[in-house]
């Protein structure tokens, strides 16, 4: 399963790798693919989109809902 996300607020690399491994641990097993560009974070795998809202979140980023 994957799904994909619209999160602001995300502006170089360094915001990607904070997005990816604040998801990754509320969802270990998904795999994260960041698009700063776009703004959007795909995830494959077994994740909580409610988990992933708190997470991305809780990392200082703006949560703006499914693509």
């Amino acid at each position: 399963m994957s799904a994909s996300y619209r999160i602001d607020g995300m502006t170089c690399q360094g915001c990607a790798r904070s997005v990816t491994k604040a998801i990754q641990a509320v969802a270990p097993a998904a795999e994260v693919d960041v698009d700063v560009e776009a703004g959007v974070v795909t995830v494959t795998g077994p994740a909580d989109g409610a988990q992933v809202r708190g997470a991305v979140e809780d990392a200082g980023f703006d949560f703006v809902g499914p693509v």
